[in-house]
């Protein structure tokens, strides 16, 4: 690990002032600690969000959303979330105990990790996510495998989820490291039905807009039956190639349906 200077800011004016003098925002640290081990980056120094009380806490607003602030762990948001069941599952099997103390929902949403739980969620859901400058709906957030609608310097303060009717979130897990090699979130609203794939496609989180329209017209897993998806832009490791990927895409909707339902 490279040698950095540490902020720990108690505001989030403070956080915002010491980002604008160069530093890098630590929020659970879940991928970047690992990174500086590896002296895979250098930052220099880092500006801990940790020590902000109002970037913690799961509230519900005028709305009826579930609002959840930038700095909360996974393990708040599912024992606190318990208003939005599929989210208080997911956040509850992310990782192991260890990880879900330190990490958080701004961190992960951040980071845009291609196998992430949150971004299906937030996708899914048709969460907004807002940050200290502005806010952002989800279906412009995520812009690609690690990539994301936020600025040099922008920091997510609180992330706001429309709590379906019914939703699930089920994922296909690889025993080491805890990520879905697929996950599928999915939610039906008054107005129709979103599909939200994580750890599936090389370009990240995204939508299955065919699913959504036959589920929008009837909410049965057997609405699934005959679509497939398209393995060309899947992922492909050892542990799948592309075929399995987008197999797996059909399996974990109908789950997930079958959960919801």
């Amino acid at each position: 690990m490279y040698a950095f200077d540490l902020e720990r800011p108690t505001t989030l004016d403070a956080a915002v002032k010491a980002m604008a003098a160069g530093g890098q925002p630590l929020s659970g640290g879940q991928t970047l600690i690992p990174t500086l081990k590896a002296r895979l980056a250098d930052p220099g120094k880092l500006i801990s969000l940790h020590s902000i009380p109002e970037l913690k806490g799961v509230s519900t607003d005028a709305e009826g959303r579930i609002c959840i602030k930038g700095a909360t762990t996974h393990g708040t948001v599912a024992a606190e979330a318990v208003a939005y069941p599929a989210l208080a599952h997911l956040a509850a099997r992310i990782g192991d105990p260890a990880v879900r103390t330190r990490g958080t929902i701004g961190g992960s949403l951040a980071n845009n990790d291609p196998s992430a739980c949150y971004p299906a969620a937030a996708l899914g859901s048709g969460a907004t996510i807002c940050t200290d400058r502005r806010e952002i709906a989800a279906d412009d957030y995520f812009q690609g495998m690690f990539a994301t609608a936020l600025e040099d310097g922008e920091i997510v303060t609180e992330v706001k989820f429309p709590v379906p009717q019914v939703a699930a979130y089920e994922k296909f897990i690889q025993p080491a490291s805890r990520f879905p090699l697929v996950a599928v979130f999915v939610a039906k609203f008054a107005d129709g039905v979103r599909v939200a794939i994580t750890g599936a496609s090389e370009t990240g989180v995204f939508r299955w807009a065919e699913a959504e329209a036959a589920l929008s017209a009837r909410f049965e897993a057997s609405a699934l039956d005959g679509l497939a998806m398209d393995p060309d832009h899947m992922i492909a490791d050892l542990h799948g190639d592309k075929a399995y990927r987008a197999h797996l895409c059909g399996v974990m909707a109908k789950r997930a349906v079958m959960h919801a339902a």
